[in-house]
C-alpha cells in the first residue's frame, strides 16, 4: 500500500469520526499474511477525553461467535467429542431437558444451532427475568428458558441469525470440556496462539478485584485503562466499561457463547491469520484444516456459515469487491471483520459506535465504503 493510499485510508476514517460514525475506532488491514495500515483514531471515552490507541481494547460483542464459540466448537469435532449432526437430545440428559421443551427441539443439531437454521428467536430479552434470581443460577437459569422458547420457524427450513442458538452451544462445549467456555478457549486456542489479548471478563470476579479481568488471572490495572467504554446503560444507569454491553450476557456473569468476549484488533488479526492459512491448508496444531473447511462450506442457499457470515449479494457490510467465498462476523457494539481467503485481505474495524448511546446507526452506510476504499487501495 503506498503512502497515498494509506493517506486516502486514513482521511476516510477521520471522516468516520469528523461526522459522528463513531468517536473513536481502530482500522488494521493485512494483505498477504502482512500487516499494511494498523492506526487509531479519534477518542475512546468522550467523557475523559482518552485517546484511541492501537492497542484498545473492545466489548466485541456478537464477534465473540465465531472467535470464541465457533472456534471451541472446531476444536471439539477436530478431538472427535462430538459431530456436527449430533442433537441437542443426544448431549444433554433427561435431568437437564426441561418438562417445558418441545420435544422437536431436541432434534435441532450442533450444525443448525452454529448455522442460524434452528428456528430459534434471534432474541428475547431474558435478563429482565434473570435479574429476579441469584446470580449463582442464572446460567442454567437461560438455558432453560431457550429450552421453553417456541421455535418461531421449522429446523433447517429458514436462516434466523440467533443469539439463543448460541448460548445453547456454550453450554455444550462447557459440558464436554467441563471447563466454562472462556477457559476452554484460551487454554486451547488463544493461549497456544499466543494471543493474550483475546479474553472475557467475568463480572464478579472483576467487581471483587479489578486485576482478575482475564482467564490467567494475571492482568493488571494498566490493561483495564485500555478496555473502552461502550454505553451508557439506561438501565444498569451507568457508563459501561470493563463489562460486557450485552444485557442477556452481563444478567449471567458476563461469560456466554454470544457475546463476552474483549480484545484488541491485533488479537483478532491473530486468530484470523491461523483461519486463512487453514483454508490456504497450511498446518496448525490448534485447529484441524479439514474441519474448518466443513465449518466454511455453504449450506445450500443460506448465506451465513457455521459460525461466520458471508457477503450478501446486495449490500453487504463488506462492500463491493469482497469474493463470495469471503467471511466475516458484525458485532453490535461497532465491531466487525472481513476475511478474503482469495484475496489475502484480512479489514478488521472495531469501534465504539454505541458511545455513549445505541441509538447511533451511521456506521451501517460507513463499513461498505472503508471495505471498497482499502480494496481499491490495495488491489487498484
Amino acid at each position: 500500500m503506498t503512502s497515498k493510499n494509506i493517506d486516502a485510508v486514513a482521511r476516510f476514517m477521520q471522516s468516520g469520526v469528523n461526522s459522528g460514525v463513531f468517536p473513536g475506532a481502530v482500522l488494521l488491514v493485512s494483505y498477504k499474511d502482512e500487516i499494511v495500515f494498523h492506526d487509531a483514531f479519534g477518542l475512546a471515552d468522550i467523557y475523559s477525553g482518552q485517546l484511541m490507541q492501537k492497542g484498545s481494547i473492545f466489548d466485541l460483542a456478537s464477534l465473540t461467535k465465531p472467535l470464541s464459540t465457533a472456534l471451541c466448537m472446531m476444536k471439539l469435532v477436530s478431538k472427535k467429542s462430538i459431530l456436527v449432526h449430533n442433537t441437542l437430545g443426544d448431549v444433554l440428559n433427561k435431568e437437564e431437558i426441561s418438562k417445558k421443551c418441545d420435544r422437536e427441539k431436541l432434534n435441532i443439531s450442533i450444525d443448525q444451532l452454529l448455522c442460524h437454521t434452528s428456528g430459534l428467536p434471534a432474541h428475547k430479552p431474558f435478563y429482565k427475568e434473570l435479574m429476579a434470581i441469584p446470580k449463582i443460577d442464572r446460567r442454567n437459569m437461560i438455558r432453560q428458558l431457550i429450552l421453553n422458547e417456541p421455535l418461531v420457524a421449522t429446523p433447517n427450513q429458514e436462516q434466523i441469525y440467533s443469539d439463543l442458538g448460541y448460548v445453547l452451544l456454550a453450554w455444550i462445549i462447557e459440558k464436554l470440556s467441563a471447563s466454562r467456555i472462556d477457559i476452554f478457549a484460551y487454554n486451547e486456542l488463544y493461549q497456544p496462539l499466543g494471543v493474550n489479548d483475546l479474553f472475557f471478563i467475568p463480572l464478579i470476579e472483576a467487581k471483587e478485584d479489578l486485576k482478575k479481568i482475564d482467564n490467567n488471572n494475571k492482568t493488571d490495572l494498566k490493561r483495564l485503562k485500555l478496555i473502552v467504554p461502550t454505553e451508557t446503560c439506561p438501565w444498569r444507569k451507568k457508563l459501561l466499561r470493563a463489562e460486557v454491553h450485552d444485557d442477556n450476557a452481563w444478567a449471567v456473569g458476563g461469560v456466554e457463547g454470544h457475546a463476552g468476549l474483549f480484545g484488541t484488533a491485533l488479537a483478532v488479526w491473530r486468530i484470523l491469520i491461523e483461519i486463512m492459512r487453514l483454508i490456504h491448508q497450511q498446518d496448525s496444531h490448534v485447529v484441524g484444516g479439514d474441519t474448518l473447511r466443513s465449518f466454511l462450506a455453504k449450506r445450500g442457499d443460506f448465506e451465513m456459515v457455521a459460525g461466520f457470515d458471508t457477503p450478501s449479494m446486495v449490500g453487504s457490510s463488506s462492500g463491493r469487491y469482497f469474493s463470495p467465498s469471503s467471511i466475516g462476523h458484525l458485532g453490535f457494539t461497532g465491531t466487525s471483520f472481513w476475511l478474503d481467503p482469495v484475496k489475502s485481505l484480512i479489514v478488521i474495524l472495531l469501534s465504539n459506535r454505541v458511545h455513549p448511546n445505541r441509538e447511533n446507526q451511521k456506521i451501517k452506510a460507513f463499513r461498505p465504503k472503508i471495505h471498497d476504499i482499502v480494496v481499491k487501495s490495495i488491489l487498484g
